[in-house]
């Protein structure tokens, strides 16, 4: 078997593809379909200006999501950090060679492509606190050294992005990283406090907004404001909603949209073309869609036997959530307008394909559930001489099952060996009998003077 072969013991690639949660698949194919047939909508009848290249960028990145799903996450855990830090270099490369459009500097050309790094930041965060939180115990997880890590880890693009200036995006990663920090053990305590410290900065944000940042937050507040100005985006939103009624005015047949009164209605506020055309029936059916796979997020991460795992799938299906609440707030009025788009629905290409990434990642979760690593998060013993190849291609050893040395097998393992165990492996579907007593008993006692986690299962035996 070769080195980059991603397979666990006894499973080929066929018997790690009836693992992937075809369900959630389906589901995300569902609505990516729904988002075709608005963006068809939204271009007048035509699938050239948004509904084609839509349907070839979900294609794409599906082929992805699987090609993820299919890697052993413990290749994910080894690669987290670099990933976090190509994502950070990304975003401060906008800041230096950056394209500006629609009034912020927040793309980045890379040959034809136009990528915002931004998007990719979601993602490579949740990855980065995961791997962090996966090192640490409940004892560790409070204590500020371990803290202020997770808080650099958060604020270092949080600040980045709202330069550009992005605060939409900047407050989507900095409630992304909070969430994390939840479901990583952090005390409901440290929050407190830091709620606190953050309302005595009100005025200083509120002063530090740009002007048009100002102004939406006025006219959400007072909506009949600026009806002509700050205010237009969101009151064409609610006056294609409302004329929607039950059932809504016939596929192709809405005028907020084809007569050009609702801007951006192919990105920011499809929503509002989905309930004008399909009604308030219309909008439920797709937010039932939303629930599912928000639902079937959190199932996966409640199976994974590992922390590395469990929060990698609550924290992407965390911020997929993010993304759906605050665009359908949005287009509802419920809050100030900010450029977030609706996933799989809108058109866009950074945003789709990350998160398709992203649930990947989750997939992956579930195809690999059964893995256990050690909770200190340490690579296997030839990870760790190999630094260089750590995220080129996994162990070996790693992808046969962990396959004893032949003088192992012959009951000759030197004496290093012997005192070692798997100590580098532990987890990792090793003999665990190789344990030292001492590292056993190590083991044991942190296992006892752990609390509870929210999601820790009753059984690790409830498997399915």
């Amino acid at each position: 078997m070769k080195a980059w072969e991603i397979r666990q013991p006894g499973l080929g690639i066929g018997g790690l593809l009836l693992r992937v949660d075809w369900v959630l698949v389906i589901l995300l194919g569902l609505v990516a379909t729904v988002g075709f047939a608005m963006l068809y909508s939204a271009g007048g009848g035509d699938i050239r200006p948004w509904a084609g290249p839509h349907v070839l960028r979900f294609t794409a990145g599906l082929a992805v999501m699987i090609g993820v799903a299919l890697i052993d996450i413990r290749f994910w855990l080894f690669c987290a950090y670099p990933i976090y830090a190509a994502g950070l270099l990304l975003v401060i490369g906008v800041e230096f060679v950056g394209d500006i459009g629609m009034g912020a500097q927040r793309w980045l050309k890379l040959g034809p492509l136009s990528v915002q790094p931004s998007e990719v930041m979601k993602i490579a965060l949740v990855l980065a606190l995961a791997r962090h939180f996966h090192a640490l115990d409940e004892r560790e997880v409070g204590r500020w050294p371990m803290l202020l890590l997770a808080l650099v880890l958060i604020a270092a693009p949080v600040l980045l992005v709202a330069q550009q200036p992005d605060l939409g995006t900047a407050v989507m990663i900095a409630t992304g990283g909070a969430a994390m920090l939840f479901m990583g053990g952090l005390p409901l305590w440290v929050f407190a406090l830091f709620a606190t410290a953050g309302g005595t900065l009100v005025p200083a944000v509120w002063y530090s907004l740009k002007d048009y940042q100002r102004d939406r937050i006025l006219t959400f507040l007072d909506p009949e404001r600026d009806l002509a100005g700050a205010g237009y985006h969101g009151y064409q939103s609610k006056v294609g909603i409302g004329s929607g009624g039950e059932f809504g005015k016939g596929y192709l047949e809405g005028t907020q949209s084809h007569l050009g009164f609702l801007p951006e209605s192919h990105t920011d506020f499809i929503f509002t073309v989905v309930s004008e055309e399909f009604g308030l029936a219309g909008g439920l059916f797709v937010l039932a869609l939303y629930l599912a796979i928000i639902g079937y997020g959190f199932a996966i991460g409640f199976m994974a036997r590992n922390n590395f795992g469990r929060l990698l799938a609550f924290g992407v299906t965390f911020t997929f959530f993010l993304f759906v609440f605050v665009n359908i707030a949005m287009v509802a009025g419920l809050i100030p307008v900010v450029g977030v788009p609706l996933p799989f629905i809108s058109y866009g290409g950074t945003a789709m394909l990350t998160l398709q990434f992203g649930f990947g990642l989750v997939l992956s979760a579930k195809v690999h559930r059964e893995v256990e690593m050690d909770e200190d998060g340490e690579a296997p013993a030839r990870w760790a001489r190999d630094g260089s190849r750590r995220c080129v291609a996994p162990l070996q050893a790693l992808l046969r099952g962990h396959a004893r040395k032949p003088e192992q097998q012959a009951g000759h393992a030197p004496p290093a060996a012997a005192h070692q165990g798997v100590a580098g492996n532990r987890g990792c579907g090793a003999d665990r009998t190789l344990l030292d007593p001492l590292q056993r008993s190590r083991r044991a006692e942190g296992r006892r003077a752990r609390p509870r986690r929210l999601w820790r299962r009753a059984s690790v035996d409830a498997d399915n």
